[in-house]
Formats: structure tokens, sequence, C-alpha cells
């Protein structure tokens, strides 16, 4: 070991995330937690590596599989921790990969003391809660270091059980913030110079709180005067109610960009996965939406090569999302989640199918992103700055389009640009006033 703890000279850490906001918001609390007890971060040379890992499909469990090994063959003398939802899902295959320190989606805020505890007694430690009712483990940042954006982590768990995912058995049951803590944590976020906050969980639109739902937080964060941008990392259409379409119209804070997972466009696949929607219940929501801000951003997912897509059944949903118009599509070939309830389905599609359907929708979406984009050529958009160059300063929109400037700016600047040009799936834009 490189640099033993001894309280005078401390030792170095690195964290690796893989999968969602939530993890990476996770992944920044356990960094601030070891700053402020006077460990070193340090991605060189480490003594401590922190990995916290993803499950959502097969290639998700494999990578974070893969990185545990390379860590442990480019640093061998490092004290492994793990945690996240693949050891959560598959804690047996970590526990043979050696791992000092063994978590799953509990008791990353006690980090600390695991550690320290480790380098006193030199005994491994393995924790991973299996039960679904669990409390809200609180934990909270001051600062974001790896985004300009701040995440949020507002609640935790889902009780959907869509019938493809393992989430509601890694993650547990759904349960939330103090409403008054969030507050107090986009307060300070704030006040440290974030002026966009994003508000995240694993079902986040299911938030609620002292009687106090989405709506009313959002509604109620928009009164710190500084912040300049709200927005939602992923909301389920149900969840898009009159209340919250009423405060979408009356709040410029609220960002220009909503992510609304569709995962199909046929009526009878969604009924397959359980979701809680028909395709005309999708599109009603939306229209109410674009009636509202007609030049909003609406992202979605989707799976491809779930159990019984046939081609006629896949063709409807190519036809479903160049109706609804969607400005991006992120892709999921389906993939295989043992102890799911699509796991035992019939008519499983094969993988090459899979990929050929992938490639289609990831085309179509490349088109989609295309058109959208180019609406906005010779409009002006306010854009905060993410990365700076000598020459050139990269931020995006309120509708979380990418823009390029050919102007040094500071990060976390908002800056007016009037846009020229769209092209390799980057608008580019000529400054006008910055807001430092």
């Amino acid at each position: 070991m490189s640099n033993f703890f001894c309280g005078v000279k401390k030792m170095k850490f690195q964290i690796y995330t893989l999968g969602c906001k939530v993890n990476a918001y996770e992944s920044e609390m356990m960094k601030e937690k070891m700053l402020a007890n006077g460990y070193i971060y340090d991605e060189e040379k480490p003594d401590i590596l922190i990995l916290n890992t993803c499950s959502v499909t097969n290639t998700a469990d494999r990578k974070s599989l893969k990185m545990l090994r390379h860590f442990k063959r480019e640093n061998p003398q490092c004290i492994l921790v793990v945690c996240g939802c693949s050891s959560q899902n598959h804690s047996e295959s970590y526990q043979k990969e050696g791992v000092d320190i063994l978590l799953g989606n509990q008791q990353k805020s006690e980090i600390v003391s695991l550690i320290q505890n480790f380098l006193e007694t030199k005994e491994k430690y393995c924790y991973v809660n299996k039960n679904r009712k669990l409390c809200f483990e609180n934990m909270a940042i001051s600062k974001f270091t790896t985004h300009t954006r701040a995440f949020v982590k507002i609640e935790d768990g889902c009780d959907n059980f869509c019938s493809y995912c393992i989430i509601p058995y890694v993650r547990g049951s759904i349960r939330h913030k103090d409403f008054r803590l969030v507050l107090k944590e986009v307060e300070t976020l704030v006040n440290n110079g974030h002026k966009e906050i994003v508000f995240t969980g694993i079902h986040t639109g299911s938030y609620e709180s002292k009687g106090h739902d989405l709506t009313d937080l959002i509604h109620e964060v928009s009164k710190f005067p500084n912040l300049k941008r709200i927005r939602i990392s992923s909301i389920e259409a149900t969840e898009l109610n009159e209340k919250f379409l009423k405060e979408l119209a009356s709040n410029p804070k609220i960002c220009d960009h909503l992510h609304i997972p569709l995962q199909a466009g046929s009526d009878l696949i969604l009924q397959k996965m359980n979701r809680k929607y028909t395709i005309n219940e999708y599109q009603e929501i939306l229209r109410k939406i674009r009636e509202i801000r007609p030049d909003i951003s609406i992202t979605t997912d989707l799976i491809v090569g779930f159990p019984g897509e046939t081609e006629v059944l896949f063709e409807e949903t190519v036809e479903t999302v160049k109706k609804i118009n969607f400005s991006k599509i992120h892709v999921f070939p389906y993939s295989i989640r043992e102890g799911t309830v699509a796991s035992k389905m019939p008519m499983q599609v094969q993988e090459s199918v899979k990929h050929e359907r992938s490639k289609k929708i990831v085309s179509l979406s490349s088109d989609l992103e295309s058109a959208y984009a180019k609406k906005f050529i010779n409009q002006t958009l306010e854009v905060l700055i993410e990365k700076s160059a000598e020459k050139e300063s990269i931020g995006t929109t309120s509708n979380y389009l990418k823009v390029k400037v050919a102007s040094y700016f500071p990060n976390n600047s908002l800056v007016k640009v009037k846009i020229v040009a769209y092209e390799n799936g980057c608008l580019y834009g000529e400054a006008l006033v910055c807001e430092v």
C-alpha cells in the first residue's frame, strides 16, 4: 500500500461511476465526504478505488465487472470498494473477485467510516440488503464537481415492476427525501454558484413528502433568485398531470426539455411490458405539453426486440415515433434480466434482429434530432457554458441542445447566442450577451 492512513498523511482515492444520474449524485456525495475527511482525490495513483456499478442491462453488468478486473490488474495494492445496482444484483460474483468492501445500494453515505474501519481491522466487509421496504438514505452535496449542472436526488426505488426491468428488485420500494431537506440542499447548491439543478431519482415523478409533490417542489425552489433553470431527469407520461402542466405554463425556470420514456410504440407491447398508458394517452399528454410550449424538446427511451415484437409490431413503433416527432430517442435492445417477468416470456427475439432494429431507430433518431435542432438556426438561445477552451466554449440550452461558440467564456456562464449553423450533432453560434 503506497500511502498508509495514519491521521497525518492521508490516503488517495478514486471513484469510477457507471450508469444513471442517481449513481452520479451518489458518487459525488461519497467524494465530498471523503474529501471532507482529509482523503485526496487522485485518479493517477489511488490507494482506494470506489466503483459505483450499474445493472440496468446485461451490458452494464458486464462493464461493471470488467472495470473491477481492470482496476485490480492496474492497482493490485489498492483497497477495492464496490457498490451500486450490479453489486446488489450479483453480490456473489463480486465477492469472488476479492472486494474489500462490498455494498449494494445501502450504506453509501457511511463510506468514510467503513473505509476507516477496514484500515484499522483489515477485515473485509459486505452489506447487501435484499429487503424492498427501506427508508430513504439521507445524503446531500454542497457542490457538484463533475458537472456544471447540479444533480439532486429526491427519490429512490420503484414500484412499477415493468416486466423487463430489474431496478425495482435492486433499488427497493419508492421512498422520498424530506421536502425541507431538498429545499436546503438546493439553496446550498445555488449559493455555491450552480445556476441549473436537475431533479433525479429512480422514479422521480412519484415524489411526495409532507403533502408536497414534485410540482410543489419545483414551484418552491423557483423562488431562489439565483437559480435560473430547473430540469427533471426523467418523468413518466402518467405523472404529467394538470397541476404540472399549469406550472409548466407559468414557470419559465422549468427547462424547455422533458424526457418522457415511451419504451414501445405498440399498445400490445406496452401491455406486455406492464406500462401504464396507451399510445393514444401518451400522445394526448404530449399534445397538451406542446400547446403550452410549442418548441419544447421531448426526448424518450425505446426498447426494441421485446419478447413477442414481430416485424409488424416493430414497424408500428417506427410509425408511432415518426408521428410523435421526438427530438431524440435513446434506444436499447431488450436485455433479458433474470428474475423479471419478461425473462420467461415466449417469442424471445434473436440478437441479430434486435441489432438491426436498434440501427434503424438510431438512424431515425439522428434524423429527428437534426430536424429539431435546425429549427433554431437564426434564433437566439441562452447557453449554459459547461466546457471552455482558449477560443471555444461549449454548453447546453434550456431545451438540451449542445452549442459551440467561437469565444472563451468561463464555465457556468449564461450566454445569449445567435445560432448560425448545425453540423455533426451540434449547433454553432455567435455570442451576443454574457451573464457570468
